[in-house]
């Protein structure tokens, strides 16, 4: 079993790849409701078929980012995490539109790990790939800080 301090071993490698999550449209309009971006772009779809250019709606990028927590959390209790803080993005790109009723999957690379007091400071890479995409609908950098259970 991987102990808390084996994380620092990661540093330049692949560590996690996701389950395939089905972006629906209850999703995307449970996400415009709780962050207030309704644009119909998002929210209606007989509107975006007719005069978006992607024929459909599409995620809020923001959606795709916040879906990266909960992608970790089962990889990082393995390590004897106890709990994690969200620190911020030192990058954040959507490169392509997460078009409704597509597949996702990130893949996640540990990029730095430091101390930080009795924690972790991680510096890790996602991209969110989506099944009907040739480029990733989401590129974030995240900081987080990591604390043994």
């Amino acid at each position: 079993m991987p102990q808390f301090t084996d994380i620092k071993g990661l540093v330049g490698q692949e560590f996690l790849v996701s389950g395939p999550t089905l972006l629906t449209q209850q999703r995307i309009n449970d996400f415009a409701a709780a962050s207030g971006d309704d644009q119909w772009l998002h929210t209606d779809p007989e509107r975006a078929q007719r005069e978006s250019p992607y024929g459909t709606t599409i995620a809020h990028g923001f959606l795709t980012l916040s879906l990266l927590p909960s992608f970790t959390v089962p990889f990082f209790r393995r390590y004897g995490v106890g709990h994690a803080i969200n620190y911020g993005c030192e990058k954040v790109r959507f490169p392509a539109p997460a078009t409704v009723n597509c597949t996702l999957v990130a893949h996640f690379t540990m990029l730095g790990a430091t101390p930080a007091g009795p924690g972790l400071k991680l510096l890790v890479a996602a991209t969110m790939n989506a099944d009907n995409q040739s480029k990733p609908v989401c590129y974030a950098e995240n900081v987080l800080i990591v604390f043994p259970a």
